[in-house]
């Protein structure tokens, strides 16, 4: 090659190797710095603010899946959620509040009185996030309405508001919801597809094998107001009696739970209701002495004694097949609570007795204590007007979680 000098190539080459080490050097160098990087304690992540004043660094253990996404979720919730409540109908029919808020069916009645009082509800329905069908078979149930005609009052209200409103076609009905908290409210729904199939159920009764769908819809607590006694606090020490239940053997699981252990010196199981009206209230004073409460279903998978027993804080033993819990998807039950299956009823006592003192003193703790956040109890009890994360707010972040439904 013309003009080029021997070993010009070769000293071009030179640089090269130069050049690698250069690469090489700051590899290592990087290597290093951030190796010992790795060695300092990583920074604790920003908390959330509950209610916009205090961090959610939520109890310890915490009883929710995700304190952070609780937290948050509810902050938004709060700030834009928004329900509108078709127009009542004759107040001589379904379509108004419950007269009564009292007794094991009282959740219903709180809600409709609830969501009237709340800043959720908006008389504007283009601002609407899901729309509340106001009728009530806890009503309907108190004026000894059939089962049947039941059905058929329901069917001709709801196909009233297709009719009248816009707003049930847009989704086919998947952004509006019922409440209704008693056995017969799910027999309200039977034969009713379009309502049972698309739009959202808040029902006591969420049993898998009553037509229950767990992603769309939502189990609402049954809970007997108001409470004789106040609530259970840090009062381990006066629970010495193993686990307690009395009540009626209206289904097979509270046959076979009398029959097995009635008898026991351990455990306090009565085949007879002790009346709630007894002077001496010894049904509800029994919760305070009780390490664990032993709820089994009913007629239907609930009973009003889970929240009796949140309340008094007694541990409660859930002992009920296919039944969602109250809350499920926010709460983890197993923090605060005992969840079995109705055929561990046979070794009930071996497994509450394997339950040590110090687990019992933790899952106690979960349920009444009050550090940096909304203890259990809270959530179960109605207020009127309702209060921040009792029972009528966590149903409302339940339809939260449940609002974003394509509108066409």
């Amino acid at each position: 090659m013309a003009g080029r000098l021997p070993g010009a190539a070769s000293a071009a080459a030179a640089p090269l190797p130069r050049a690698l080490l250069l690469l090489a050097a700051l590899a290592l160098f990087s290597l290093t710095f951030l190796s010992l990087r790795s060695l300092r304690p990583a920074a604790a992540p920003p908390s959330l603010a509950i209610g916009g004043s205090r961090p959610s660094s939520f109890a310890r253990p915490s009883v929710y899946h995700s304190a952070e996404a609780f937290a948050a979720g509810y902050a938004e919730m709060e700030r834009s959620f928004k329900v509108y409540m078709y127009p009542d109908g004759d107040p001589k029919t379904f379509y108004q509040t419950p007269r009564k808020l009292t007794g094991k069916y009282a959740s219903e009645g709180y809600f409709f009185q609830n969501i009237r009082e709340s800043r959720f509800r908006t008389g504007d329905p283009d601002k609407a996030h899901l729309f509340f069908v106001p009728i009530s078979p806890h009503k309907m149930r108190g004026k000894g309405t059939s089962y049947e005609n039941m059905t058929i009052i329901v069917k001709d209200y709801v196909e009233g508001l297709i009719n009248k409103y816009p707003y049930w076609n847009r989704t086919l009905g998947a952004d509006h919801f019922f409440v209704t908290c008693h056995d017969v409210g799910v027999r309200a729904f039977e034969g009713l597809p379009f309502i049972v199939k698309n739009s959202i159920r808040v029902v006591c009764s969420p049993s898998y094998n009553v037509d229950f769908i767990p992603h769309k819809d939502i189990a609402l607590p049954q809970v007997l107001q108001p409470f004789a006694l106040p609530e259970g606090g840090n009062d381990v020490e006066n629970r010495t009696i193993l686990g307690f239940w009395a009540g009626h053997r209206n289904s097979k699981i509270r046959v076979i739970l009398a029959r097995v252990w009635e008898n026991d010196t351990e455990l306090a199981i009565s085949n007879n209701r002790i009346s709630r009206a007894i002077g001496e209230l010894v049904y509800q004073k029994q919760f305070y002495r009780t390490k664990f409460c032993i709820c089994p279903g009913g007629s239907q998978v609930n009973s009003a004694r889970i929240s009796d027993s949140i309340h008094y804080g007694c541990v409660p033993v859930i002992l009920s097949d296919y039944y969602d819990l109250p809350f499920n998807d926010i709460l983890d039950w197993r923090k605060f609570a005992v969840v079995l299956k109705e055929r561990d009823v046979y070794q009930l006592k071996s497994i509450l007795k394997s339950i040590s003192q110090e687990e019992f003193v933790e899952l106690h703790k979960s349920l009444v204590q009050n550090i940096s956040c909304p203890q259990v109890q809270k959530h179960f009890v109605w207020h009127s007007p309702p209060l921040p994360y009792d029972a009528f707010h966590m149903v409302m972040y339940e339809l939260w979680l449940r609002h974003h439904v394509i509108k066409y």
